[in-house]
């Protein structure tokens, strides 16, 4: 395994902050558990943070493997990125959204324009807060566009957010059980699992045979889905994540969203790319779709745009959808939507990852982190999947068997991570892991994207180290 470490260090002052017990009965008190994971009877503190690593009061480094849910692509403090958002801090923070500034059009012209290349559409750029906010808004275009048209398809194992809407178009009940329906669910399609889909076919055969299933939906209007007679599908629109996040970072074959689009195109349906997790270079290329040769009708962005420093997403779409003759001032709103700290930061993220060959860089690091989990699984009998796209990557726990699913050895293995007594030379580390999949038995990995080889090394140096762990727990 290798182990060339570097120097860890991050210049935080003494802590100011109340004594753990203290905090502890506060949270339990105070604070709504609703809007928290709470994987952990107790979760983490932490104080500070600094590039790959978040610190605990006591100065331990914990390598983060999943950057805030892939928020933080371009790794904690970034100094560009921090420094645009005190420029604009001190310049303009807050305006009005009836006002426009120069950050906002800037941004949308510069996404938009870089799409127009890539998918050949012209388009236009919508802005609002958060991730489902986005995704609520594309509801919104899709519907509009459509005649009102409520139906969608989505993906088993696809996620797209907890707000009402986007929680219809989500395969988990457990996000809906509680709330009932806002609208309709979505029909929930099979997505090409390979390690868990049919044996005896290749991971392309497997995407084949997916789409062939979808396309059968349309055979007979008995079916369910579609009119022969008036051509019209009663569905508006497929909501995708090109490689699905809290699925477990499964891939698709190259070839899928191809086939699937063709199929998509024939019965007038329209394509929505969710890229809040795995847009901006997460895979290599500013959004994950432009690995499989096709053009979305609407793309819906958030999360690592601003890196995580002020909230902001969303939705581009093509000029028919979206121009102010069908989809005209306060369609939707949000006070803080386009604003400026956070079109100002994403401005800055947009040019910095285009002066070099940002992706290029990624997708080799990618390939050298890859080959370290490969590895792994060559070593650990528990790691029954490895694959990775650029710099998301999964590996999939299970039993000794290689296949069953172990949700709890997964769980194990988060916490005794978060433990910080990892020991590699004469320091000690902790290990923030993600967790995801279908069974929720799946390592997701997001590190940061400026991550160096010699951590990628330590990475696998402390994952080794817990696995080897479990086998003795």
């Amino acid at each position: 395994m290798r182990t060339n470490l570097m120097n860890v260090s991050a210049d935080a002052g003494p802590s100011l902050d109340p004594p753990e017990h203290e905090l502890r009965y506060l949270e339990e008190t105070y604070c709504s558990h609703g809007d928290t994971v709470h994987y952990a009877s107790k979760p983490k503190f932490f104080s500070h943070c600094d590039g790959s690593y978040v610190y605990d009061a006591g100065g331990t480094p914990f390598l983060d493997l999943q950057m805030w849910y892939s928020a933080v692509n371009f790794g904690y403090r970034n100094r560009r990125l921090n420094d645009a958002a005190h420029r604009q801090l001190e310049r303009l923070p807050q305006i009005a959204s009836q006002y426009l500034h120069s950050e906002k059009v800037e941004l949308a012209a510069l996404i938009a324009r870089d799409a127009e290349r890539k998918f050949g559409h012209k388009g236009r750029v919508h802005f609002n807060v958060g991730g489902s906010q986005a995704i609520e808004d594309s509801l919104k275009l899709v519907r509009n566009f459509t005649g009102g048209k409520g139906l969608m398809f989505a993906f088993e194992g696809g996620y797209h957010g907890r707000t009402l809407g986007a929680s219809a178009i989500t395969s988990s009940y457990r996000y809906r059980r509680r709330y009932g329906h806002f609208g309709d669910r979505a029909q929930f399609v099979e997505f090409p699992y390979h390690f868990r889909g049919p044996k005896g076919m290749s991971k392309e055969e497997y995407g084949h045979e997916c789409v062939r299933k979808f396309a059968r939906l349309f055979e007979s209007e008995y079916n369910g889905v579609w009119d022969p007679k008036a051509g019209s599908a009663e569905y508006a629109a497929f909501y995708v994540e090109p490689i699905q996040g809290t699925g477990g970072y499964v891939i698709p074959p190259l070839n899928f969203y191809a086939e699937l689009k063709k199929v998509l195109d024939q019965h007038g349906i329209l394509l929505v790319v969710d890229e809040i997790q795995m847009g901006v270079y997460r895979t290599g290329k500013l959004w994950s779709i432009e690995h499989f040769g096709v053009s979305p009708d609407v793309l819906v962005f958030g999360k690592a745009i601003t890196n995580g420093l002020n909230p902001l997403s969303g939705v581009w779409a093509k000029e028919a959808m979206i121009n102010p003759t069908i989809f005209p001032p306060g369609s939707t709103h949000s006070t803080f939507a386009a604003n400026p700290m956070g079109t100002a930061v994403a401005l800055e993220t947009m040019r910095m990852t285009q002066e070099d060959d940002f992706g290029a860089a990624i997708m080799e690091k990618g390939a050298y982190f890859l080959d370290g989990l490969k590895q792994l699984q060559r070593d650990h009998a528990i790691v029954g999947d490895v694959d990775g796209l650029g710099l998301a990557l999964r590996v999939e726990i299970c039993h000794e068997d290689g296949f069953t699913p172990d949700k709890s050895t997964m769980d194990w293995l988060s916490d005794e991570g978060i433990k910080g007594d990892l020991k590699v030379g004469a320091r000690k580390y902790g290990l923030v892991l993600d967790v995801g999949g279908y069974h929720k038995n799946v390592i997701t990995l997001a590190p940061n994207l400026l991550i160096t080889k010699e951590e990628i090394d330590l990475a696998l140096t402390l994952l080794d180290m817990v696995l080897h762990r479990a086998r003795r727990r």
